[in-house]
């Protein structure tokens, strides 16, 4: 029976986008298909001890391509009789491949996200991104930039090798009409006020800051508005001083951080999600593609997105939302406004971004795609 190694850096129970990719499509194989190879981490026992499938935990914290690190693979891979590998993060541990091919491994996908973009822009890096595409059967790519980005680096037998793996979005979590209501009491908020929401690690490039740019405007076409910015992050000094700048204060608030649990509430009390993102620092700081645009979609909700990086692959302009000049205020408050005065053109993309996300970005559909890049499903 095929039993696939995967081998990550990126699990619970630390906590972020890839650690989620990588959990997810765990938890879809069969339990007696799947392997994770992980580093160590606080809590990791406990967890463990609930997984359906093996997790083995390396001794370091932090996972590199070592000697040592390859031996222990090596290890697990023959231990529990794997001949399939993938790697929930391809950049650095596919470095590993030749020699996992070298055991046993029929079949190798790795995994990118989004900082393999600016591999490909560095020399060094762009060197070893070039080696992985070279051993690899599969190298996945999140968005149609990142394909773009990822492919300069890249023979054109690994171009060749490129395959589109997005992250997904659970419908049964995010879903219209549940939570709305309790994050709006938390907030605040009368059941009648406009709200448009944004969540994100606080930082210049996730726009934030033309979104409080753009308020004024907002606030002169319904006063009752409000703006919530949900995140931490070292941007939100810079942030507040600019509402206050804007003399918008009083109608943004910042909920900080929200537990993972209720962010589906705040989705579904939102009118309008945006976040219109942007590149910065010559490309090495991009939006990959925001999965933050989907779970709002699955929650009904019309979003705005910056036109730049990644991002546009995450909405249909004008159908599920509206693509963004993310350096001009007055473009995004234009785009909050239409969708805050016409309730059922807001009512209808949302529909559609549900339907979209139904449609194509659920992690049940994105587990049976690797699953047919490993060879474990046909096509």
């Amino acid at each position: 029976m095929p039993r696939t190694l995967m081998v990550t850096n990126d699990f619970p129970t630390r906590q972020g986008g890839i650690e989620t990719f990588a959990e997810e499509l765990a938890k879809r194989f069969d339990p007696d298909q799947i392997v994770v190879y992980t580093a160590s981490m606080p809590g990791d026992a406990a967890y463990d001890a609930k997984a359906a499938f093996p997790i083995v935990r390396d001794r370091a914290g932090m996972l590199l391509p070592t000697p040592r690190v390859r031996r222990e693979v090596i290890k697990t891979m023959q231990r529990y009789d794997c001949d399939r590998v993938l790697f929930g993060a391809a950049a650095p541990l596919s470095l590993l491949s030749p020699a996992l091919r070298k055991v046993g491994a029929q079949r190798i996908v790795a995994i990118t996200h989004g900082h393999e973009a600016w591999w490909a822009r560095v020399p060094i890096t762009k060197q070893l991104l070039r080696r992985m595409g070279k051993n690899v059967d599969a190298l996945t790519y999140i968005s149609t930039w990142c394909r773009d980005e990822i492919a300069r680096a890249l023979t054109p037998a690994g171009k060749a090798r490129q395959l589109r793996l997005a992250p997904g979005v659970d419908p049964t979590r995010f879903v219209p009409g549940q939570g709305g209501a309790a994050a709006r009491q938390q907030l605040g908020l009368r059941d009648d006020s406009p709200m448009v929401l944004v969540t994100g690690r606080l930082v210049p490039r996730k726009g934030q800051d033309t979104l409080i740019q753009a308020w004024p405007q907002v606030q002169q076409t319904h006063p009752d508005a409000r703006l919530v910015i949900v995140g931490k992050g070292p941007y939100e000094d810079k942030l507040r001083a600019l509402a206050t700048k804007s003399g918008v204060q009083d109608s943004v608030i910042f909920a900080g951080s929200v537990p993972w649990s209720d962010l589906p509430g705040y989705f579904d009390a939102c009118n309008v999600f945006a976040m219109p993102s942007r590149t910065l620092r010559r490309g090495l700081e991009v939006e990959g593609l925001g999965i933050v645009y989907l779970e709002a979609g699955a929650c009904a909700k019309p979003v705005i997105v910056g036109n730049s990086g990644g991002a546009p692959d995450a909405v249909v302009d004008g159908e599920t939302g509206y693509l963004v000049d993310p350096l001009n205020p007055s473009d995004v408050a234009q785009r909050i406004n239409e969708l805050l005065a016409d309730p059922a053109l807001a009512r209808q993309l949302g529909h559609n971004g549900r339907e979209r996300v139904l449609q194509s970005w659920t992690w049940d559909q994105i587990a049976t795609t690797c699953m047919e890049y490993l060879g474990l499903k046909s096509a």
